[in-house]
C-alpha cells in the first residue's frame, strides 16, 4: 500500500498569515490536533499541533543558571493564565509552528510512513506531491487500513 491509497485528501490547514485564534477554531469545529500550516503556493512551510499551544498556555517557572560568575534567574510567567490564552489567539501562527516539518510523498509505502510515525513519535505527516500538499496521514488511518481485515474476520 502507498501513501495515495489510504491518505485523507482534504486536508484542514492554515496559512502561513492565519492567527492562532483560527487554529484553534479548526481544532475545535474538525475535532483534530495538528494542522498543516501552508504558503499561498500550498506548500507546507510549518506544522501546528495541540502540543504547541499547551506548551504556550502552560504555566512557565523560573529557571536559574549557575555561570561562572555569578547565577542568571529568567523570568516565568508574569501573566496568569487567562491573560496567556487571550494574548495568545491573537499571535500569527508562525511564532508557534514548528518550521522542521516531517512529510511523506504521495507515493511512499505505508510501512516506512508507520515506521516515521512510530520513532518520531507524532500523530500525523503532511503527503506532498511535487512539493504541493495532497493529503495527510495519521498513525489511525494506517492501523484502520492494515488491520481492516481484522474487523470483518471477528465481527463474523
Amino acid at each position: 500500500m502507498k501513501a495515495n491509497d489510504i491518505m485523507v485528501s482534504q486536508v484542514h490547514k492554515v496559512k502561513d498569515k492565519d492567527t492562532v485564534k483560527s487554529v484553534i477554531e479548526k481544532f475545535i469545529d474538525y475535532r483534530i490536533s495538528g494542522l498543516p500550516v501552508v504558503n499561498d503556493r500550498n506548500e507546507v512551510i510549518a506544522f501546528i499541533s495541540d502540543g504547541d499551544i499547551m506548551r504556550y498556555i502552560g504555566k512557565h517557572t523560573d529557571k536559574v543558571m549557575d555561570t561562572f560568575y555569578y547565577p542568571i534567574v529568567i523570568m516565568g510567567d508574569y501573566e496568569n493564565f487567562e491573560e496567556r490564552e487571550q494574548r495568545l489567539l491573537n499571535l500569527n501562527v508562525m511564532k508557534l509552528a514548528k518550521r522542521k516539518v516531517i512529510k511523506v510523498s504521495w507515493d511512499d509505502d505505508i510501512e516506512n510512513i508507520a515506521a516515521i510515525l512510530g520513532k518520531r513519535q507524532i500523530k500525523k505527516v503532511p503527503v506532498e506531491r511535487n512539493g504541493i500538499l495532497v493529503g495527510i496521514i495519521s498513525r489511525g488511518d494506517i492501523i484502520r487500513n492494515s488491520f481492516k481485515e481484522l474487523h470483518t474476520i471477528t465481527a463474523n
